[in-house]
């Protein structure tokens, strides 16, 4: 080979992962994140399934689009966040440097952790006031009517520190739970995994998910296994999973 072509080869591999590279931090997570949705993925609320607007940077979601009703936090309903499916708080306490700091520790001083709390399959877009509400509970499931946030299908009990995603959502949230396991080792209780494997195969993953989980293996450099196995239904699609 020439030394062009060595040399052209070296360039086209340092391109390559300069583009399919983890963000650093949680906070870079965020900033690509934008990126990415705002130009290829669907610009929805993951819990209630909101239209997002985009106004002077401000992302904020509409809540006329899905009928949403502040239940108490009108200031954090009037905005988006990040939230991760997989809290912070679970993963990084099965760290030893959340036991000798927390979480500001943890992303000063753990590389592994960082990396968790950065990866990009486990953030999505909520409303704020949901994400708050959330905190660390564990999802579940139940037949009771949601009405804490109007039309969304989402419930929160404080009192028993559990959480009641919606049909829409519970799919999505099993297979990254199922991916943490595999792909960091995090424990999940017994139970907890059963239902994620019941949500896995009764809810499929969607077209969106699967251009979503193209976007971000694209990024990251990886997929969500979970998904990207039950994607190749759509491989044929006229619009393609390529971004």
């Amino acid at each position: 080979m020439s030394l062009f072509l060595r040399l052209l080869t070296l360039l086209v591999l340092c391109f390559s992962f300069s583009v399919a590279a983890t963000p650093e931090n949680f906070r870079k997570s965020k900033v690509e994140l934008k990126k990415l949705y705002a130009n290829n993925l669907q610009l929805t609320s993951f819990y209630c399934g909101c239209d997002i607007k985009i106004k002077q940077k401000l992302w904020v979601p509409d809540h006329q689009s899905c009928g949403y009703q502040v239940r108490k936090q009108q200031k954090r309903a009037a905005r988006i966040e990040w939230e991760h499916i997989v809290p912070a708080w679970e993963f990084g306490h099965q760290r030893q440097c959340w036991q000798q700091g927390g979480r500001k520790n943890c992303s000063k001083n753990d590389p592994v952790f960082r990396k968790m709390e950065a990866d990009l399959h486990n953030l999505v877009p909520a409303i704020g006031e949901v994400n708050g509400d959330r905190s660390n509970f564990r999802f579940s499931q139940n037949n009771l009517q949601p009405d804490q946030y109007g039309h969304c299908p989402m419930m929160v009990d404080f009192k028993s520190r559990k959480a009641y995603p919606s049909p829409r959502s519970r799919g999505a949230i099993a297979r990254t739970y199922l991916y943490f396991e595999q792909h960091y080792g995090l424990n999940i209780a017994k139970s907890q995994k059963q239902l994620y494997q019941v949500w896995n195969k009764q809810y499929p993953a969607t077209f969106q998910e699967c251009r979503r989980d193209a976007a971000l293996s694209q990024k990251q450099g990886w997929s969500n296994p979970f998904v990207h196995q039950q994607c190749q239904q759509f491989a044929g699609h006229a619009d393609g999973l390529k971004l």
